[in-house]
């Protein structure tokens, strides 16, 4: 199993799911963690100047060039069965799903915590930090 986490600096979870720069990506098996990568992230300072309109009453996320842009943002983590993070839209949260990527947006900072969390059954999922 691989989990991907969106991080800054490789060891702690970001709390934005768009600015993060990069993933990291953990190989579970049998409950330990065998391999740790960090994988570039496309995110807000790649897609600058390409905002788009939302619909009245639209949430943030939804319209066609977010939706192809959290496609290419889940395209490099595809092999991954789960994605943290501390916050993030609910475009891009639900775009995850739809990509067979379960995202789990958390309180717990650290990447290694939240995966044995994640692990145990333990992780608390925070919806209310979407946006």
């Amino acid at each position: 199993m691989k989990i991907a986490a969106i991080t800054d600096d490789g060891t702690t979870i970001s709390q934005h799911f768009g600015r993060a720069p990069y993933y990291a990506v953990l190989t579970v098996e049998n409950g330990q963690i065998v391999k740790r990568e960090l994988r570039d992230k496309l995110g807000h300072q790649h897609f600058a100047g390409q905002e788009a309109e939302h619909a009245p009453g639209q949430r943030h996320g939804y319209d066609p060039a977010s939706q192809d842009r959290h496609a290419r943002m889940a395209a490099s983590i595809a092999d991954c069965q789960v994605l943290l993070c501390r916050g993030m839209g609910w475009g891009a949260y639900e775009s995850m799903q739809q990509y067979g990527i379960r995202p789990i947006v958390t309180d717990i900072v650290e990447i290694e915590e939240a995966v044995q969390a994640y692990l145990a059954g333990t992780i608390v999922g925070r919806r209310e930090l979407l946006h």
